[in-house]
């Protein structure tokens, strides 16, 4: 029974060379300094990429402004009460103006104008997407006319 209770505990009294003592040290060692007995770093465990490095803190830029940038958007949305739809329009109104003014100006400071990339999209392509969503919002609508006209009555009283 103390044989077993020593190699539980690492003490095992059979063996007696320096070498393993020297290992069974270091691995008794890196078991103390890890928070609640992990056997891999955190780094590791979270993927070692970038998303690790930012988590850790181990590029300081990256971090804080990502930091900086949730707790602007949590200060809008949450303590002004600012709306995700007014921001998205403020948004796209302000970049515009940049644009028409970038346009306007870039005569006056012999620049070359902004190149804005011209999206084209083929018409077979947005006919299908049109015609599938026509079909669900046909479907979406039959089932709300049988409900409001009392035809399955168990959805309408669940409804209602």
């Amino acid at each position: 029974m103390d044989r077993i209770a020593e190699k539980i505990h690492g003490h095992d009294s059979s063996s007696s060379s320096s070498d393993s003592d020297d290992d069974k040290f270091d691995a008794v060692k890196t078991k103390i300094f890890r928070l609640f007995g992990r056997e891999k770093p955190v780094h590791r465990v979270l993927g070692c990429g970038k998303p690790a490095d930012v988590l850790l803190w181990r590029n300081k830029k990256i971090s804080s402004g990502i930091l900086s940038g949730t707790t602007i958007v949590w200060v809008l949305f949450e303590l002004l009460e600012y709306h995700l739809v007014a921001l998205l329009c403020h948004i796209s109104i302000f970049s515009l103006g940049i644009l028409f003014l970038w346009s306007n100006a870039s005569t006056f400071i012999n620049k070359s104008p902004p190149e804005i990339a011209e999206i084209v999209l083929p018409e077979k392509c947005v006919l299908e997407v049109a015609s599938a969503l026509r079909i669900e919002i046909n479907r979406a609508l039959a089932v709300l006319r049988d409900i409001a006209s009392g035809r399955d009555v168990k959805k309408f009283l669940t409804v209602s």
